[in-house]
């Protein structure tokens, strides 16, 4: 895809305006998000995906809108892993009500502008090393055996605990309820003082002559460093359905910028997504084969099938949907088989 300078521009341009729409109307002042304003912004933020993704269709065609939609729904998808950790988080560091909004929103305005870093860097070694897609390719089939392996073995315990990032991101293995810091943070919480409690949506504050941090600044960190790790399975795998870093650089920025308010409409549902893990190990699976025969094909195997951006598209697509169908009927049956264990215990 050809893309101009202007092009750039104007595109950045848009999403700062768009971010700061949302700051404005939404979370200038902070307050409890209900269902019902979480539910609009996220219909907004998906539309405003769909029509870029027609923009696309329209400047540059059929095949940079299908890559645009796959990626965007990839990069959604494993997102929503995300969350589940950020619930975590806020638990950890017991977050106000009415500063969640603001922490999720510096959170991931941080993730998105260290994520254009990692995508800037993968374009370049893209570019000068085509072979680099056997390490990205063998790096997502090796992560998908992992989230499998796990789940079989019972150490998956909740919607995030399958997506291999158990040990970075604080999260214990064993009960898949418990965040704990990362080497970061602690170093961040050791190296500077910090008050005794929040001071509304203050990062620093100055108190009794000294300069302290706030819980507030500790949990932004926690959600943006949080969000890096992360990156180290969504990047290679956008990478896997577009070589675009224009594409990859739209998709990721519309999958995280509906990120806020997705967790607060989806929050209570996300412990009912059992079978997210498995869904997301098949997706980063089939990523990881289509980075290799494209490898091949780029090393001079041309008689190597390379699989579409429609089919990919439409594999993604289905995977999903079956996973939180089966996801919806397995937590149902879960109170079911409670209440026999109980009642034959009982007897």
């Amino acid at each position: 895809m050809d893309v101009s300078v202007a092009l750039w521009a104007v595109t950045i341009a848009v999403l700062v305006v768009l971010i700061a729409a949302d700051f404005l109307v939404g979370g200038r002042k902070p307050h409890e998000v209900s269902l019902r304003e979480a539910g609009i912004w996220t219909v907004v933020w998906v539309v405003l995906a769909a029509l870029f993704g027609g923009f696309l269709w329209w400047h540059s065609g059929g095949a940079a809108a299908g890559q645009f939609f796959a990626g965007y729904i990839t990069e959604k998808s494993l997102s929503v892993d995300n969350l589940f950790v950020f619930v975590l988080i806020m638990a950890k560091f017991a977050v106000p009500a009415e500063l969640q909004q603001r922490v999720l929103m510096v959170g991931v305005l941080i993730a998105l502008v260290l994520r254009t870093v990692f995508i800037a860097a993968g374009a370049a070694v893209i570019d000068s090393f085509s072979w680099v897609f056997f390490l990205f390719g063998a790096f997502l089939i090796w992560t998908a055996w992992k989230l499998i392996k796990e789940a079989r073995a019972g150490h998956a315990t909740g919607p995030a605990a399958g997506t291999g990032m158990t040990a970075d991101t604080g999260m214990t293995a064993d009960d898949g309820e418990e965040y704990r810091e990362n080497r970061f943070l602690r170093d961040v919480e050791r190296r500077f003082p910090s008050t005794d409690g929040y001071r509304g949506t203050r990062l620093v504050v100055v108190e009794g002559g000294r300069r302290l941090i706030t819980p507030m600044l500790v949990v932004i960190l926690a959600i943006g460093s949080t969000d890096v790790l992360f990156a180290m399975d969504s990047i290679p795998a956008i990478f896997g359905l577009t070589q675009d870093p224009y594409i990859v650089f739209a998709a990721n920025a519309f999958a995280l910028m509906g990120l806020r308010q997705l967790y607060f409409l989806i929050g209570g549902l996300l412990t009912r997504l059992v079978h997210l893990s498995d869904g997301l190990s098949v997706i980063l699976g089939f990523i990881g084969v289509k980075l290799l025969l494209h490898a091949l094909h780029e090393a001079g195997a041309h008689g190597v099938p390379e699989i579409s951006t429609p089919l990919s598209l439409g594999f993604i697509v289905v995977v999903l949907a079956v996973t939180t169908v089966t996801s919806l009927r397995a937590s149902r049956k879960q109170p079911e088989r409670a209440a026999s264990a109980e009642e034959a215990s009982a007897r």
